[in-house]
């Protein structure tokens, strides 16, 4: 197992040098089945030396496996500017004929029904839910006039201190309003860009030119962005987390042009200009590394999705039923005793008549026990996973996108309502769907913390204590959102 995830125990804290360091024992050979055990110590405070070692050593094996790749930068970093022209023109006219085909009556492309892309919500997360940390590492060097583009491009995914531009606070609260949590259970896989983000912004100054090139390819504006934000609509989920990036990420002004400039910017005048062009290109195709957008969206199958969530509840099933439930002729108990016996207790429910696939949930009497005024299982499925089990009892009807809360509630030739329908919807009627703003004073004991000690710090320590606060651990915290405020009005006043 890997050492202490983090030493946080408040704002301001020290980094013993060798804590952990003789239980470090993993070889670049040994992490399968334990990333996603490497990508909690990076993400959940701030890790040790042995721990960062450990990224980095990761972090090379992915380099490698990218490096026969073939790059699509242009061959020379001057010309950046056409490049990322042509790139957006090309996902822009792509974008276009995807509305032309929705206009003449073509299906979704990406998401079958509404768990479908919850499904991706949650697959996605551990990338999302780390957003901007390649740039972490790079706020102690904010002196450096040659890193202003790529230090602002890191507190503006911070939401320059704002709660309602956060992009990691975003997604948590996408997050929470859907259920998707946990994700403790996703597969080593569904972590590897997260991980790479993480490991580049815990190792910025052995991995300057990868991250300098990881950031210019990943921010530019994809097809994929851009369908997702209006795939998601169309279902009535809230799709602010992406449509956000289309605007931050802009070729006009926005991240995807800053990140060409800061590469001109970094570029050695008296250093090795070509090998530092080379590791850029070797940076920026890491964003490829890991499950991407479209593999993500295509690993659905929503069979196997019920039979995972219903595993993961059978250990706590087991022993809470009484003996009068039965199933063709067995105990309850008895069925989710081993969980390989899942499969089966869905046929057998499906035999027994307690399960109508193609037929509205009303019909099958096991939905009754999860929704309704006297639903014996409420509350034992999160809004999640009570969507995937709505949708696969409904069959090819749940191409609809009907909400699982909205059940019977609708005529079957009603489409449900977009997202920004339901919102203008209810601001007409007074009461907005959108998150409230957060109030100007909340009770926390890292908030109070961070600001007692502020006070007794000259102006540089106080200036390392807002940038420990603005590690990917805490930025998206009232302390951590406070910290960026602070720090992006500092060094303003300094610069």
């Amino acid at each position: 197992m890997f050492t202490a995830a983090h030493e946080w125990s408040s704002p301001r804290t020290s980094e013993p040098e060798n804590q952990g360091a003789a239980k470090r024992n993993l070889s670049p050979a040994s992490y399968e089945g334990k990333l996603g055990a490497l990508y909690r110590c990076l993400a959940d405070g701030r890790p040790v030396p042995s721990i960062r070692a450990d990224a980095a050593d990761f972090l090379r094996r992915q380099l490698s496996a990218v490096a026969p790749q073939s790059c699509e930068l242009p061959d020379s970093p001057e010309d950046l500017g056409v490049w990322m022209d042509s790139q957006a023109q090309l996902v822009t006219a792509k974008y276009s004929i995807y509305l032309e085909q929705r206009k003449a009556g073509g299906p979704r492309r990406y998401f079958s029904n509404r768990a479908h892309a919850l499904y991706f919500l949650r697959a996605a997360a551990p990338t999302k839910l780390v957003d901007g940390a390649w740039l972490y590492g790079l706020l102690p060097h904010w002196r450096n006039s040659r890193f202003v583009e790529l230090v602002r491009t890191y507190v503006e995914e911070l939401g320059s201190g704002a709660a309602g531009k956060n992009h990691v606070v975003l997604y948590r609260k996408l997050m929470s309003r859907y259920g998707l949590n946990p994700i403790h259970d996703l597969s080593d896989e569904f972590y590897i860009q997260g991980l790479i983000q993480l490991a580049l912004g815990w190792n910025g100054e052995e991995f300057l030119p990868e991250i300098i090139g990881f950031n210019l390819g990943y921010e530019q504006l994809p097809l994929h962005l851009l369908i997702t934000a209006y795939e998601l609509n169309e279902l009535g989920l809230d799709p602010y987390y992406f449509t956000l990036h289309v605007t931050v990420d802009n070729a006009a002004a926005g991240h995807a042009r800053r990140a060409c400039q800061a590469v001109l910017d970094t570029l050695p005048r008296l250093g090795d200009a070509q090998h530092f062009w080379q590791r850029v290109c070797n940076g920026s195709k890491l964003g490829y590394a890991g499950i991407g957008t479209n593999a993500l969206i295509e690993g659905f199958d929503i069979g196997h999705e019920v039979v995972r969530i219903f595993m993961n509840k059978s250990s706590a099933g087991h022993g809470a039923h009484s003996d009068y439930c039965r199933v063709a002729g067995r105990s309850i108990n008895d069925w989710l005793s081993q969980p390989e016996q899942i499969p089966d207790f869905l046929s057998a429910l499906h035999q027994a008549g307690w399960i109508k696939p193609g037929e509205p949930v009303e019909q099958s009497r096991f939905w009754g026990l999860l929704q309704g005024e006297s639903a014996e299982m409420f509350g034992v499925f999160s809004g999640y996973e009570l969507q995937v089990i709505h949708d696969w009892i409904r069959g090819s009807a749940s191409a609809d996108g009907q909400a699982y809360a909205a059940s019977g509630a609708l005529p079957v030739t009603a489409r449900p309502a977009s997202f920004r329908a339901s919102v203008r919807l209810a601001d007409a009627r007074g009461k907005s769907l959108m998150a409230a703003a957060q109030p100007a004073t909340l009770l926390d004991p890292d908030l109070q913390a961070l600001d007692h000690q502020l006070r007794t710090l000259d102006d540089t320590g106080q200036l390392d204590l807002l940038i420990e606060a603005m590690s990917p651990a805490q930025h998206w915290t009232p302390a951590g959102l406070h910290a960026t405020g602070l720090f992006w009005e500092k060094i303003h006043c300094q610069g």
